[in-house]
């Protein structure tokens, strides 16, 4: 799978050297405490900025007050995933929707229960621009896209779980994941992989269709396309595709990775433009999104596009941001395992210092990402230390660019811990082995979360000394990596179980999974306990 991050507040194409000198206004030097900013609000003044980037200021401070903590508000548990996006938390397969807005999440609507063929496979939730000028009032609100097992894509209202729209997909192919390329304001439908059988085989039938995509502009609701991703055009072996930044995303099983721009494959091949509940010829004069018509195929690729971009990856991984555009991957050699590659995306070359390891031993692998904050550093997670790195470069200078340490975060253990232990009866024990850096018993690294409205990292760290797995929230600025608060969970942390955190302005909310049940426990920012 392909991740991409995209570089907006250092894009290429902005020339600073273009706007007339300006004299800034005055402000004042120091920190503004969030009574000040409070008074000055009622009396009208207001500084450069929005009004919400006062707000998240306020809230900021706040946060980081003595005289304030996440207090556990509220658990649920259940049968089937939980969910949350954006302030709000799904459950029982996106039928119950419940709101963090509250002092404690209040429900906010239950669906009527769905038969089996109507069930969601996969949602997206999704919200249109304020500057947008939309022709229904609906498609200003917030919605919840929402694909079923009979191929129907339903759009709900995000507030009462109202059915706005629906579209057919097809009575041909079995539809079953939404994708986001959220920089081009679109989304994608696929379809399940077509399987070749033994009997087929057996029988010298060959299946040279792998999958079908449909695209979907969403602001608002409209077909783009639908695509056919062939063996007789992209060649065999291809075991996924996905949609991001405009390039379409093809793996292949000998785990190579190659991108075809998606603006030169709809120009070249798209035979006719579709409306939603329009006739279309391909249909036979039929309405495009009605059952059983559902949508044609309307980009038909005829030939191999050209190959933008290649890359031999483990796992089909490899990621793109930076700037200048760069990209992480691991060869998929047996002597790079471990091991992560910083390189230009311009001129393939490796970074100085650009090839990352940890050096760790651990059941859990380090991770590293684009940050996604666009400044185009880079997070690097391992079980003890952190590494926030960024790339300096200069497009076209010639030079290789150079990836450096912005800050780090460690975790607070014995790097040295003793290999003897005395038993009580005075004897002394050598341990044969070496403790995993991820051990429960030693203070590890789990995730970071960015909270971009407040400019605060959320790091997860797990100790299990008192012979209990325990977590807390480590609050740290963005900018600098300064620690500035602990949260403590009340709920234990089991490490052989699946574990999401959310932090979201003053909400925390943490779901895990423990065996068939999921749990879902949420804290709200609240007056310290005295």
């Amino acid at each position: 799978m392909v991740f991409f991050c995209h570089a907006t507040t250092n894009s290429p194409v902005v020339e600073h050297n273009q706007c007339p000198l300006l004299m800034a206004p005055y402000r004042r030097k120091g920190a503004v405490n969030a009574a000040e900013l409070l008074s000055r609000r009622s009396r009208g003044i207001r500084e450069a900025g929005t009004l919400s980037r006062h707000n998240m200021r306020v809230l900021r401070g706040i946060i980081l007050q003595d005289s304030r903590e996440f207090i556990k508000a509220w658990s649920k548990t259940s049968k089937s995933t939980i969910k949350y996006q954006d302030g709000k938390i799904y459950l029982q397969n996106f039928q119950n929707c419940y709101s963090c807005v509250y002092s404690e999440p209040q429900l906010l609507y239950k669906l009527p229960k769905r038969s089996k063929l109507e069930k969601f496979e996969d949602a997206l939730l999704c919200q249109s621009s304020l500057e947008s000028t939309l022709a229904s009032p609906s498609d200003h609100k917030p919605s919840l896209l929402a694909l079923t097992a009979d191929n129907w894509l339903c759009r709900l209202s995000a507030e009462t779980g109202e059915e706005l729209q629906r579209v057919y997909l097809s009575s041909k192919h079995k539809f079953r994941y939404l994708g986001w390329d959220v920089t081009q304001e679109i989304f994608y439908v696929k379809s399940v992989q077509n399987k070749e059988s033994s009997l087929a085989r057996q029988a010298g039938i060959t299946q040279n269709t792998v999958m079908h995509m449909a695209i979907f502009h969403v602001f608002p609701l409209q077909i783009l396309g639908m695509l056919e991703i062939n063996k007789k055009i992209f060649g065999n072996g291809v075991t996924d595709v996905d949609l991001s930044l405009g390039v379409l995303v093809v793996s292949y099983s000998n785990k190579s990775v190659k991108l075809y721009s998606f603006e030169h494959i709809v120009q070249k091949y798209l035979t006719e433009k579709l409306m939603l509940g329009k006739q279309s010829s391909l249909l036979g004069g039929k309405t495009v999104g009605d059952t059983p018509f559902g949508i044609p195929v309307n980009i038909q690729i005829t030939d191999c596009p050209p190959v933008l971009f290649e890359v031999s990856c483990a796992h089909n991984s490899f990621q793109i941001g930076g700037y200048p555009w760069h990209y992480i991957y691991t060869p998929p050699h047996k002597s790079h395992e471990g091991t992560h590659h910083i390189c230009s995306l311009k001129e393939s070359t490796l970074a100085i210092h650009g090839i990352q390891n940890m050096d760790c031993c651990s059941l859990v692998s380090d991770a590293i990402f684009f940050h996604p904050d666009d400044s185009g550093r880079i997070f690097h997670v391992g079980p003890a230390t952190i590494n926030v790195l960024k790339i300096k470069g200069e497009l076209n200078s010639g030079l290789p660019s150079k990836v450096v340490k912005d800050f780090s975060m460690a975790t607070l253990r014995n790097n040295n811990p003793s290999q003897v232990t005395v038993t009580s009866s005075g004897r002394t024990v050598k341990k044969r082995f070496h403790q995993l850096d991820d051990d429960p018993d030693l203070e590890t690294f789990h995730m970071v979360e960015y909270e971009d409205e407040l400019d605060l990292l959320a790091v997860v760290v797990t100790n299990g000394e008192e012979g209990e797995g325990r977590a807390h929230i480590r609050l740290h600025d963005n900018q600098s990596g300064q620690l500035l608060r602990t949260v403590d969970l009340e709920e234990p942390w089991d490490e052989t179980y699946r574990h999401e955190l959310f932090f979201d302005k003053d909400t925390i909310v943490h779901i895990e999974q423990k065996n068939t049940n999921f749990c879902c426990h949420v804290y709200k920012l609240k007056a310290a306990r005295k």
